[in-house]
């Protein structure tokens, strides 16, 4: 099963992930623990995401910046393949 990290602030793209089946955290929660996601979801509001400028991970960062749930849930799966 897939396990993505999400921004608290994305609220309606964590509901839609649920109901596609994938495993959904809190990003904040998590910020020690990255590399246990496949993806990571930001809102793409800033840059440095978590103010972390150097935050290295094995997950795809995904922002949710003008896109659809149905898109950023398209770009967890493609990036899964």
């Amino acid at each position: 099963m897939r396990r993505v990290a999400i921004e608290d602030s994305l609220q309606s793209v964590r509901d839609y992930l649920k109901g596609q089946g994938l495993t959904v955290e809190s990003l904040e929660s998590n910020r020690q623990n990255l590399n246990s996601f496949d993806a990571l979801v930001v809102s793409g509001q800033n840059s440095n995401f978590l103010g972390m400028q150097d935050t290295s991970t094995n997950g795809s960062v995904i922002s949710a910046k003008g896109l659809t749930p149905q898109d950023i849930y398209n770009q967890i799966e493609n990036k899964m393949k």
